[in-house]
């Protein structure tokens, strides 16, 4: 393995070194890092004068005023230095003192990327993280993350230590990410981010019993001062796919007291053309294979006061607005041929627009400080997601012939609302025991949550007959409001047992109203040897709850010559052919890793890990034809009369959730970064990062029959859709004002079971549930360069390129496309679709 080698020769060369001796810190002081400071100022690698272990007992904690709000700063360029929040409970670690692996993302680095949206800058920057190809119908239509070859929903996300809620947005179609309601984090203002700290660790006993994967801590800026404003303006290599992003935040203080820092994003993105040319027309008139159009538009305040020397009141509101464009497949103008209104109006065909329009926010309030020697943190906060999703160029013939209107667009044709009420306390402190001679952090506290999920019916118009063609509107069975209530109690302990070796226990027990109890537990250790060399373990166990969307939701999705449902667990269809409740995932999670530096400024952690996650959820026992029919009707869904499911079978099909498998997943983590100084002439930062993983079925769920619940296209998208490496380095050179950068990022395989079709057009699906063609993706590489220049201390200016060669993914056979357009597999996590992508960004800070 290619870690273990490196591992091997890194961890020989850090045992014959001689540790290192006290160094002059060369950390800047808080004032360098301001809004608008020279980046000469912040050194890209800090290092901490020492000449004890690195991991110490952490000091106690000063009161609020002590640290003042307004001397808050972001993040050096790499983050080892940073001090973090996430995976302990004690005060002053910094992230190469951690007992699990973290990694620290400025700022700085996110903008560097010339990304303009969150999700698609951290997928450049950590190999852990991954994000699918692309999507279909509305699940494109949702930004998410994925952490350790896991789906969305096993990652928790926190906004400045505190749940964040998720979208109401399932992404309801076939792949690895289906049944997913992550947290959209690209509703976040990228403006208002100081720094994002991801924990690449189990960690539910710690922060909820979700976070099955890792940890996602967004952490918001808090300045009082300065202004800083970002454009950043795109195009892909095939001259679409426009994009335009601003950028704008800014601090000031209330009173002598207190701070109030202010953001806001606007974010467009055009539409590009992926797809080849339609079977059926032979043109390139299906835009299915193609990234939705999105408007975007987001706010974000933060602000604090010190009420008292030792009580801070703060609070934070974030909201944001988004219409979103997906096309679905082509229409061909036979299809409206009968309909004389239709056909006049789509002559040449048509392709139906599923529209989303999104309000999202999130509240949060609350009080903070120091009582007798406890740090506390009492907090409330409320977040909505609601999506009103509707159709454009579409058509219902049956309002036609049965009221003579032909209308094209159709609002409402469903909507969803999520919401999370969380309301907390947090307690901690150190305490020094006579006879032990170490200090003990006891960290601790309680919370409430309140989780609802409504779905409403869809329009008249959108439900009148077979419904609106491409998506038919929610009809009244399937709606409702659900709700639970989720009660939480955690500890964490952590203290030495000798000088250099750490403990630190956590345990969490968790009740939910609807599908009981669970406890979990979380142990981490490390040792540090030398100030140089350092091993870490941890072992836990996590539970992730299904989601309400997972238990309640469904939908029927139209092609032009197939149907496809996804009905609700407990309704009467999906139990009338077997379905049983949902449990809920449990998994085990047990790792290790080393943190060395194996000569000066060469700095290196390597760990591995293993995640068994049982009675996974995800769609299972999929039915065909007639019996797919059946259950859509009890359901209440009336069937298009354009489907031929009766003569062909698979024209038809219909599923729901369930606890399909249980999985194991391994891997290795390795980072190194290292810093060449070139004299006058500037300094070279060096950075490598590797992620190794690999998933397998251990165990397959069976329904009341016996049959197994997943067919070879569901196991590959538990086992093979994610990449199997993902390897990123390269360095950034610096000289004077000039700042150039080049990363290369290698894309492991990824490995499919795609369906067969046939028939004029390829518009008949051959395989069923066990004819499957396998299709490897092959690893692809990547190279990013940017080029910045600082003509101002405060103005600088930068030319870039993501994937500056246009490298795509591989080519789906021909026979195995539906109506021959899609010629990439978009059901994975590999290497995205638009290829090459050109940016111009301009930075102003004062």
């Amino acid at each position: 393995m290619v870690g273990g080698s490196c591992a091997s020769a890194l961890l020989a060369a850090t045992l014959l070194s001689s540790p290192v001796g006290a160094r002059a810190a060369t950390v800047s002081t808080p004032e360098a890092h301001h809004a608008g400071a020279h980046p000469q100022k912040a050194p890209v690698r800090a290092v901490a004068a020492r000449k004890t272990p690195v991991a110490r007992p952490a000091a106690p904690v000063a009161s609020v005023a002590a640290v003042p709000h307004r001397v808050s700063a972001p993040v050096d360029s790499t983050g080892e230095e940073s001090v973090i929040v996430t995976g302990t409970r004690e005060t002053g670690r910094k992230a190469r003192q951690s007992l699990a692996p973290i990694d620290v993302v400025s700022a700085k680095q996110i903008s560097q990327t010339g990304q303009p949206n969150l999700r698609e800058a951290l997928a450049q920057l950590l190999p852990s993280l991954t994000m699918p190809t692309a999507g279909f119908d509305t699940g494109a239509l949702t930004d998410s993350i994925s952490l350790r070859g896991l789906n969305a929903n096993e990652t928790l996300v926190l906004v400045d230590g505190k749940r964040r809620h998720t979208t109401a947005n399932i992404y309801s179609n076939p792949g690895p990410q289906q049944g997913t309601t992550p947290v959209d984090i690209d509703m976040i203002p990228m403006a208002a981010i100081d720094h994002v700290e991801v924990l690449r660790d189990g960690a539910s006993a710690q922060y909820g019993s979700d976070a099955v994967a890792g940890v996602v801590n967004i952490i918001l800026k808090k300045q009082d001062h300065g202004f800083h404003a970002q454009s950043i303006s795109g195009i892909t290599a095939a001259k679409d796919g426009f994009q335009q992003g601003v950028y704008l935040d800014g601090g000031a203080k209330l009173g002598q007291r207190g701070f109030v820092h202010v953001s806001g994003d606007f974010f467009h993105t055009d539409h590009t053309y992926r797809s080849a040319p339609d079977a059926r027309t032979g043109t390139k008139v299906n835009n299915v294979l193609s990234q939705p159009e999105q408007t975007r538009e987001s706010v974000a305040i933060k602000a604090g006061y010190d009420l008292t020397d030792s009580i801070q009141a703060y609070a934070t509101g974030t909201y944001a607005h988004r219409h979103a464009e997906s096309y679905q497949n082509y229409r061909l103008p036979s299809s409206v041929s009968k309909y004389p209104g239709y056909a006049a109006q789509y002559p040449w065909g048509y392709s139906p627009l599923i529209t989303l329009d999104e309000d999202d926010y999130e509240l949060t309030a609350g009080l903070k400080g120091t009582f007798i020697g406890w740090n506390w943190d009492l907090s409330t906060v409320y977040g909505r997601d609601f999506d009103s999703i509707g159709l454009k160029n579409s058509a219902n013939t049956t309002l036609e012939t049965t009221q003579g209107r032909s209308p094209t667009k159709f609002n409402d044709v469903q909507g969803f609302n999520n919401s999370q009420w969380t309301s907390g306390l947090d307690l901690s402190r150190n305490f020094h025991l006579s006879g032990w001679p170490h200090a003990i952090n006891v960290a601790g506290g309680t919370s409430y949550r309140y989780e609802s999920y409504s779905i409403g019916a869809g329009s008249a118009d959108s439900l009148a007959g077979s419904g609106s063609d491409a998506l038919s509107g929610t009809n009244p069975g399937n709606t409702g409001n659900f709700n639970r209530d989720v009660i939480a109690g955690y500890i964490d302990v952590s203290t030495h047992l000798t000088k250099n070796w750490q403990i630190d226990l956590a345990g969490r027990y968790e009740h939910y109203t609807d599908v009981g109890d669970t406890e979990n537990g979380k142990i981490s250790t490390r040792y540090d040897v030398s100030p140089r060399l350092a091993f870490r373990a941890t072992l836990s166990n996590g539970f992730h709850a299904p989601t309400l969307a997972q238990e309640h939701y469904s939908s029927l999705a139209v092609s032009p010559t197939a149907a496809r449902g996804l009905i609700a667990v407990n309704s009467a269809g999906a139990l009338q052919n077997g379905a049983s409740p949902l449990k809920s995932e449990r998994s085990t999670n047990v790792s290790g890793g080393i943190v060395m530096e194996p000569f000066r400024k060469l700095h290196v952690t390597v760990d591995v890990y293993q995640i068994n996650l049982r009675d996974q959820i995800m769609p299972g026992g999929q039915v065909y034809g007639t019996q797919a029919a059946a259950a859509l009707q009890t359901n209440g869904f009336t069937l298009p009369n354009t489907i031929s499911w009766q003569t062909n079978p698979n024209a038809l099909s219909t599923n729901w959730f369930a606890n399909v498998a249980s999985t194991r997943t391994q891997g290795l983590d390795l980072t190194a970064t290292y810093a060449t100084r070139l004299g006058d002439i500037g300094r070279i930062d060096w950075d490598v990062a590797i992620n190794l993983n690999r998933t397998r079925l251990s165990h397959q769920g069976t329904n009341a029959n016996g049959a197994p619940l997943l067919n070879p296209q569901s196991i590959a998208y538990l086992t093979t859709a994610y990449p199997r490496s993902k390897m990123i380095w390269g360095g950034r050179f610096t000289s004077g004002k000039w700042t150039v950068g080049v990363h290369e990022i290698r894309y492991g395989q990824v490995t499919s079971q795609l369906s067969y079709y046939g028939g004029a057009g390829n518009t008949q699906s051959l395989s069923g549930s066990g004819n499957y063609r396998e299709f490897k993706n092959t690893p692809k590489f990547i190279t990013n360069m940017e080029v910045t220049y600082r003509a101002l201390p405060q103005l600088a200016v930068t030319l870039g390129a993501n994937n500056i060669f246009d490298a795509r993914p591989s080519r789906v056979p021909d026979n195995n496309r539906y109506l021959g357009a899609p010629q990439y597999y978009m059901s994975t996590s590999q290497l995205g679709m638009n290829g090459g992508f050109y940016y111009l960004r301009g930075d102003i800070s004062f």
